[in-house]
């Protein structure tokens, strides 16, 4: 069964575009522990909303598919990288990860504000007030409804 799930990146970091162009990347930097726990969950063959944060308007541009799990974040152990965590040892690494790959940029973004009027809170954790979560689950309801709109 595919499971959903929504990913945040700042496009100045890493966008949609940077993904298409290379193809797939590991999604490394998370350091939220709820976060991580989402992508500890997470299976090859789900799909991932690929999601525009920190740009005005923020919203979901593409999809992406996981095709790699349980894959262990290297820049935990980069002193070079700013998601160094000096805490974190090879043998018993924090920070764990998924590498994903291109599906598909959507002709149109669908904006938060889109998101707000669709769907409720329960429904969707990102329009949650203070949910600053950069990795979540979306339930299949939820993703049938986006990806028609996307479709449109």
């Amino acid at each position: 069964m595919t499971n959903y799930w929504l990913m945040k990146s700042e496009p100045n970091v890493y966008s949609i575009t940077d993904l298409k162009k290379e193809g797939k990347t590991i999604w490394d930097g998370v350091r939220n522990y709820q976060a991580r726990n989402f992508l500890r969950q997470m299976q090859p063959g789900d799909l991932c909303f690929f999601y525009h944060s920190n740009v005005t308007p923020p919203g979901i541009v593409g999809l992406m598919q996981v095709v790699e799990s349980d894959v262990i974040d290297p820049t935990q152990f980069d002193s070079q990288s700013p998601y160094y965590d000096a805490q974190s040892c090879l043998e018993s690494p924090r920070w764990q990860t998924v590498i994903v790959e291109f599906v598909k940029v959507f002709p149109e973004m669908i904006s938060l504000t889109t998101l707000k009027q669709m769907f409720h809170q329960e429904e969707l954790l990102l329009i949650r007030r203070g949910n600053r979560l950069s990795v979540m689950p979306v339930a299949k309801k939820v993703a049938d409804q986006i990806l028609q709109i996307a479709q449109q």
